[in-house]
This record gives structure tokens, sequence and C-alpha cells, in this order.
């Protein structure tokens, strides 16, 4: 039988091209089969299951781990809710990914109770459970969420026991480009701008989904649709940001020529017992007196001094007097005093040149379960608190304090997690942030990173260099766009000397505070609604 060879090659080819189709074929449906799982209600656990994923991915965008493209993207994965879905659905979802992000983001617990740990990552988590129950579940309610989330990010700062800012998304975005917005609006524009990223995302990604597994008319509407909304997104973001570039960033007023930061260095514990206090004093003055001159301003750390009476006549005064004549110098230095059997002062004290003490500022945001026992006699049930034996008495001071080497707006450790302590200080005239902190309790290095990264962004909100300076790291120089200029070693002994500018002039952020920010995004929540509503009355009621 005669065969014709032409025929054979166009089989094969033919076949090659249908293989080559079919896997094209096979890709597409599982990407939409993919996304439409992760979207798809009916399954409680899977819901749970992809909220943990998202929150995981999120906790790894914070210091100490700081990828930042993992929190819009943890973002864009927990926003892939379904629509139309259960209540109890949602809640799990935003539940879980609360839970995923503050397991990594508030680790530090772990290391002085399990049951508060627990505790603290629940009641944490439950802000974002929150966002995901008052957002609406149909159309409209990826732009509710970004509202409500940025909004559960400024409650998390004030409730319960005066807020606790770590662990928020903001942190992980401190070394990534939407940090220049705190400029405009501080951390909680950096948490929305973060939470409207990782919307774009999700909504390109339904897109594409729609786009390659729905080729009818409606679907292809749907997609181009979707596709407009990832425009305006990109649109906002770009806009914002080219805005923040422009916008004022703090204009030099004068230079301190010769700052020092001492970071003593050493052991770290929780407490005297483990790490003595005269062991500190000694860290922090060893390198000190070997400083030479000229100094115009010395920092030493948070909680260097320790003393059981006053601070006036005591050994330490005068030896740091002895230190500033010798250097002529301005002298920082962190103070704590015993009040009675139950309070202590925390306290920054500022000596002049002279020897003598020109200033003193008491700590504002004292530390919930750290500094001081709320509610001691019900919460000692749960976990012993013999390392906390006082409560700090509260400082109600704006943080700005003028000395022979210039007007310094004060923020002492876990203030510079508070937004407006840093705008309170430089309002009042503070031309240099300085962070005096001691984080010594802590066993590993999250809690250091975390409050690194709160001070880039009161940097950049504030428009100021700014110093932090730690018993045993991190003591660093931050310039106004955020970028750490010099850091020490953890747990070593460092002594940084620099240039410090002076800066006058203020901020978008410094002028407006949050308020802005916070209407911009109640605005988003009531556009969200409007969308779900308007689309309920245009189609009536539905069945989930």
């Amino acid at each position: 039988m005669h065969r014709d060879p032409n025929l054979h090659e166009e089989r094969t080819t033919c076949r090659s091209w249908d293989v080559g189709h079919a896997v094209q074929v096979m890709s597409v449906s599982r990407f939409g089969t993919f996304i439409g799982a992760l979207v798809a209600p009916g399954s409680l656990v899977r819901q749970a299951a992809v909220g943990l994923c998202a929150g995981l991915l999120i906790g790894c965008s914070l210091p100490p781990i700081g990828l930042w493209p993992c929190g819009p993207l943890g973002v864009a994965l927990f926003l892939l809710s379904p629509r139309n879905a259960r209540l109890i659905e949602r809640i799990a979802r935003g539940l879980f990914a609360g839970i995923g992000q503050f397991v990594i983001g508030c680790s530090f617990a772990l290391q002085f109770t399990a049951f508060g740990y627990v505790a603290l990552v629940m009641v944490e988590a439950c802000f974002i459970a929150l966002s995901f129950v008052l957002a609406p579940s149909t159309k409209g309610r990826y732009v509710s969420l970004v509202g409500l989330l940025a909004l559960g990010e400024f409650a998390r700062e004030h409730v319960p026991f005066g807020g606790l800012p770590i662990g928020g998304i903001a942190l992980g975005e401190a070394n990534g480009p939407l940090a220049g917005l705190a400029r405009l609006g501080g951390p909680i524009l950096v948490a929305a701008a973060t939470y409207l990223t990782g919307a774009g995302i999700c909504t390109f990604v339904r897109a594409m989904s729609i786009a390659l597994h729905d080729k009818k008319r409606k679907g292809a509407d749907t997609a181009i649709g979707e596709f407009a909304s990832c425009g305006v997104v990109l649109i906002l973001l770009t806009g914002a940001l080219l805005f923040a570039d422009l916008a004022p960033h703090g204009g030099t007023a004068r230079r301190v020529d010769a700052v020092v930061i001492v970071q003593g260095g050493g052991a770290r514990g929780l407490n005297e017992f483990e790490v003595p206090a005269s062991t500190v004093f000694a860290a922090q003055l060893t390198p000190t007196e070997e400083l030479k001159g000229p100094v115009d301003l010395v920092v030493w750390p948070e909680d260097t001094i320790k003393l059981a009476t006053s601070l006036s006549g005591s050994r330490a005064s005068s030896l740091i007097g002895n230190e500033a004549s010798r250097l002529h110098a301005t002298f920082l230095a962190g103070v704590t005093v015993n009040v009675g059997k139950t309070r202590f002062l925390n306290e920054i004290v500022a000596w002049g040149p002279s020897g003598s003490i020109v200033a003193t500022f008491e700590k504002v945001h004292a530390v919930p379960f750290g500094e001081y026992v709320p509610d001691r006699s019900f919460f000692e049930h749960f976990a012993s608190f013999a390392a906390v034996p006082r409560d700090a008495i509260v400082g109600h001071a704006s943080g700005e304090i003028t000395t022979p080497a210039g007007r310094f707006a004060l923020m002492m450790s876990y203030e510079t997690f508070y937004a407006e302590r840093g705008r309170s200080g430089v309002r009042a005239g503070g031309q240099l942030i300085v962070v005096p902190t001691n984080t010594a309790s802590y066993a590993n290095d999250a809690v250091p990173a975390e409050e690194l990264a709160a001070s880039r962004l009161q940097a950049i909100s504030e428009g100021r260099y700014l110093l932090q300076v730690a018993t045993t790291g991190y003591s660093a120089v931050i310039n106004t766009s955020g970028r750490v200029l010099l850091r020490s070693n953890l747990g070593s002994r460092d002594v940084l000397r620099v240039e410090a500018p002076l800066l006058a002039g203020a901020t978008i952020y410094e002028r407006f505070g949050d308020g802005p920010t916070l209407l911009g995004c109640l605005a988003a929540v009531f556009l969200g609604w409007a969308l779900a509503l308007r689309r309920r009355r245009v189609r009536g009621p539905r069945s989930c």
C-alpha cells in the first residue's frame, strides 16, 4: 500500500500541536481551579488554613526577618476571600490571619509567660477578624477591608491598656518603598498602603483567573473591570509615593558637630538579679571616661542609673556631672528612682557642660506588664509578676527638652512605637529626636529589630534625624529618609560618633497627624458598603 510521506509529517505536527495546546489548557485550568479553591465558600478549615498561611507570610515581613514584599503578598492571600461567604468563614480567615501574623510579631512574650503569649496573640488577632465581620461579603468588600484593617491598626495602638503597636504591619515596610508615605500620614498610612497594595495584587490575580478561565462575554467584562480596579490602585500608590518624595523633609537649622552615643553592652537579663545595676552603670561609664573632646552631646540609654533614693547628691550624678564638665558637653542619661514601696520614676535627665542638671523628662507611655501591671490583683492569678514589683509613674510632658546642645524630642524605648509621641516632641520645638532605650530584657533580637523599624518610621514621619541608644543594642543613627547611617551590634560595647543636624520645618504628618488618613479609611469603608448595597438593590436578594 502506497503512503504519502507528507501525510505522516502532517499528522505528527498536528499531534504535537494538540499536546502543546492541551498542556496550555491544563495549566490555565489548574490556575483557575487553584484560585477558585482559595475563594470558594463552604470549607471552614480551608478558610482558616488560607488565613493562617497569609498571616505567617505577613509575619515574615516583620523584623528581624524583614522580607518586606511578604507583607502585601500576605494581605493579597487573605483578601482572596469568597464572595457571599458565611460570617463564620470570614471570621475564621481573619482570625487565623491575625494569629499567623502575631505569633511571629509578638513572639517576644513567649519568654515571659506562655499564657500571656497566647492571650496577647488572640487579642491582637481579633482586630483583623473584626475587620472581616464589619466588611460586606459582596462587591466592595476589598475597598471596605482596606479601610477597616487600617482603622484596626490605629485601634491596636490605643486599646487595650494603652495599645500595643508591636507586630504591626507597617513595621515590615520600614525597609521598603512604602515607608516614605509616613511623611504624609505616619505609620497608619503606611499600613493602609500595604493593605491597598495587597488588594491590588489580589484583584489582579482574580482578573487573570477570570480572563483565563471564563471565556464568556460576562467573564470578559468582569475581568476588564477588575483590571481597571488594579489600574486605579496603581495610580493612587504611584501618585502618593511621588507626592511623599516631593513633600517637606525638614530644613536644616544648625548642626551639632560632635555627638557620641555610648552603648555599654554586656549581658542581657530580665532584672537586677540577673544583671546588677552597678554592672550596667560601670559598662556605660568605662567607655565614657575614655572619650576625648571636642564633644557637644553624649547620650546614654534608658535605665542606666538605678537609685533607691533621689538623684540629687548621689554618687552617679556626681560622676556624670564631672564627665560633662571634663568634656564641656551636654549629657543625657536614663535614670530610675524608687518612690515609696510600690512605684518608681523612669526619667531622662540632662546635665549641662557646667556639670549641673538642666532638664528632665518622665516617660509617658509605660509598658503594660513590663513597667506596670494593670489590675495587678486580677492578673496575678494567671502569671507571676515578680520581675515587675513596682509600677511606673506616668509622665505627661510633650517630650521636648531644651539643653545647651539644642532642643530635643525625647521618646523613651517603647514610646518610639507611638507616632504621636514623636509628633508631640517635634511640634513642641524638638529639632533632633533622641530615643534612649533598654531592650536588654529580651532573649533575642525580635524586639530590638522591631524597635529600630519603628524609629525609622518616626524619623520619616517627623522629618528629623533620630539617635537611638540602647544598653545592649540596637543603637543607631537614622536620617530623615529612614536610612540607618550607623548601627551597633547586639550585645557589644559600641561608641558611635556622628555629626547630627538640628532640623526645623514640618512634614505633612507633623502638621495634620493621623486625621486625614483616618478620614480616608472611613471613606473607604462607606464606599465599599455603598457599592455592596447598590449591587443588592440592582440585583435583589441573593442566596449564599
